[in-house]
């Protein structure tokens, strides 16, 4: 098999020196790498270490390539995967609005192949607003991340800025140009985010879902080649290219659209927060604040996990449990009530668990097993349910 092309864009940050370990290691793997370097970040290290290091010319200038006057295009041409390593808050900012001005940004800009940004920076750079917004476009257009680490930092500040460990990067570079596709044929059923239960046209019953591990699952899924349909809740996220997206609203309609989809599925993940219950009466009109207390009486929404574990036939059965206490004991039981084959608990007090965030700390359960997995990044726990889904239909 002919070697992937590697394309590394060395921005100008203190963490280019380890842009050097990174070219190194991928240069004793089956890769072939060319580098090109911004003029800040050349003051960080010589271009010709990275030249030694890559065994091939590298790109400091968009104009002084005499050999290759539109070097940009060449390279563009010639990479698998391009990755800005240390990608700094002035280089993401570039490459979403599309600023082309400097042999690094101006490739960028013309591959076609699959991006990764590495980010490395101060910690208030990268928390501020700005770059925070930066990086959700960089996502919505579809470029993948290696997300800093909390360390301690080149300019004494602690905080997350911190280059990811090099071993993280390659595994994330061997991932991406050398993709899992087990599951090709397969049919993937998700659920994800939360439900509404309206009160009135203005209020309705909710929680704090944002979605991402559901998303975060399906793009895993699609990624290993199946066919993904997802059943959203409303959320913030950008559909996901090249998956069938079902915006729904209520349980009920979660409930509807999802008994029209589990039977042609291979995979069920219902990942969704499901509202339990449900206002008894919605009202046509605002209602009107008068008493102290206001009383609201609720109904049951049907429970779509337990539906899908009592009708599945094939199927491969994924459940959630979000728990505050006893949260073993409480997913296992889950894990039977439902008949599911595989549950997934974490707890919402546990650091780097919860809503919101892009890390999850969970136990996965099967019928056999138990396994308390370390913080992960909600992509990585969706390729390992999936994995787990994938062993589990095999040994049946």
């Amino acid at each position: 098999m002919a070697k992937k092309h590697v394309l590394i864009g060395v921005c100008g940050g203190i963490a280019a020196y380890k842009a050097c370990d990174l070219v190194s290691t991928l240069s004793k793997r089956d890769f072939e790498i060319k580098v090109m370097m911004t003029e800040h970040a050349a003051h960080f290290v010589p271009p010709l270490s990275f030249e030694a290091l890559s065994k091939n010319p590298v790109e400091t200038d968009l104009f002084h390539n005499p050999d290759d006057p539109i070097a940009h295009i060449s390279l563009a041409n010639w990479a698998d995967i391009v990755v800005l390593v240390p990608a700094t808050a002035n280089v993401i900012a570039k490459v979403v609005h599309g600023i082309s001005d400097d042999i690094v940004s101006t490739t960028f800009l013309a591959c076609t192949c699959t991006k990764l940004i590495c980010p490395a920076m101060n910690v208030d750079m990268y928390e501020n607003p700005v770059t925070q917004e930066n990086i959700q476009k960089a996502k919505d257009l579809g470029y993948q991340f290696v997300e800093p680490v909390v360390g301690h930092l080149a300019c004494d500040a602690t905080g997350k800025g911190k280059l990811a460990p090099v071993s993280d990067i390659v595994d994330c570079i061997e991932q991406l140009t050398h993709p899992d596709l087990s599951l090709a044929g397969k049919h993937v059923l998700i659920t994800a985010g939360p439900t509404q239960e309206p009160m009135d046209p203005v209020r309705f019953i909710s929680n704090h879902s944002s979605g991402k591990q559901g998303y975060a699952i399906a793009q895993a899924a699609k990624d290993m080649g199946a066919n993904v349909t997802v059943v959203c809740g409303p959320c913030a996220l950008a559909d996901l290219p090249g998956v069938k997206m079902i915006h729904v609203q209520t349980a009920q309609e979660m409930f509807e659209a999802v008994k029209e989809n589990y039977e042609k599925a291979d995979y069920i993940i219902m990942a969704a927060a499901v509202g339990d219950y449900r206002p008894e009466v919605i009202s046509d009109q605002k209602i009107k604040k008068s008493d102290e207390t206001m009383q609201l009486r609720l109904v049951k929404n049907p429970d779509i996990l337990a539906y899908v574990g009592q009708h599945k036939t094939h199927q491969i059965l994924c459940g959630f449990a979000m728990e505050t206490q006893d949260l073993e004991k409480n997913a296992r039981q889950k894990l039977i009530d439902k008949n599911c084959d595989v549950l997934i608990g974490n707890n919402l007090f546990v650091e780097g668990a919860g809503f919101q965030g892009d890390t999850n700390v969970v136990c996965l359960i099967t019928k056999e097993s138990i396994d308390r997995l370390p913080k992960l990044t909600k992509s990585e726990l969706g390729y390992k349910i999936l994995k787990t889904m994938s062993k589990l239909e095999k040994e049946k």
